[in-house]
């Protein structure tokens, strides 16, 4: 069995080395989409294969596989088969059940994270409760893609890098800044604005008094301000 990574294409059925050249795919093959894991999974156990991925940034996203036909159709049906029986259903319901209670659990503990980041004073408990919940609906759904879903910082840096991309965006013109398209910029501005929210931050933790237009307490009147901007 041969596994090969390259780029998209320039035409249908076509991929592109890492060196720049052009393949066409074999006659044979069929292209197969990123979405059912399983089926990718076998199909990577299954013979030769070429996988297709593009970069963009730091990221890489899959685009699909091509491999043999007559291969994908065959494990479609072992799996279609699969997937009929009353064992599968069971088990899917027990993976959802198992899902739902690591994702709450996991809302919980970071919730709780963000809550000791903001460590306001105590006249402001109740609104630190609010802000660290808007926060979390915001940073932890499954697939969101913020810093609050990955595992590769400790969850308190994950707290403290969600609190602050969500007052970016909701205690900020950030949103509706004109920001050049220079090397550099784009990352200038978020320093800069990071250090007025950390300062912002600051005042509620010394539990100084703030006027109704404080931006924070503008933000949390804001009716969906949990689920606002991205990161």
């Amino acid at each position: 069995m041969t596994e090969h990574v390259y780029l998209p294409g320039p035409a249908e059925r076509t991929v592109r080395t890492s060196d720049g050249q052009v393949l066409t795919v074999p006659v044979e093959w069929q292209f197969v989409p990123p979405g059912d894991a399983a089926l990718t999974r076998r199909i990577k156990a299954a013979g030769d294969h070429w996988i297709v991925q593009e970069r963009r940034g730091r990221k890489v996203f899959n685009r699909g596989i091509w491999t043999s036909a007559a291969t994908v159709q065959r494990i479609q049906a072992d799996l279609q088969a699969e997937r009929a029986t009353e064992g599968f259903a069971k088990r899917r319901v027990a993976d959802a059940r198992r899902r739902e209670k690591v994702q709450s659990a996991y809302v919980d503990s970071f919730t709780t994270a963000v809550k000791q980041f903001l460590a306001f004073h105590p006249r402001y408990e109740e609104l630190a409760e609010r802000v660290a919940q808007a926060v979390a609906a915001h940073a932890t759904p499954v697939g969101s893609g913020t810093v609050a879903r990955t595992a590769r910082i400790p969850v308190e840096q994950r707290a403290e890098a969600a609190v602050i991309a969500w007052l970016r965006h909701q205690t900020t013109a950030y949103d509706t800044m004109v920001i050049p398209r220079i090397a550099g910029e784009r990352r200038e501005v978020r320093r800069m604005l990071a250090a007025v929210s950390r300062a912002l931050l600051q005042s509620y933790r010394r539990g100084e008094d703030r006027p109704e237009s404080c931006p924070l307490a503008t933000a949390m009147r804001r009716p969906g301000s949990a689920g606002a901007g991205s990161q």
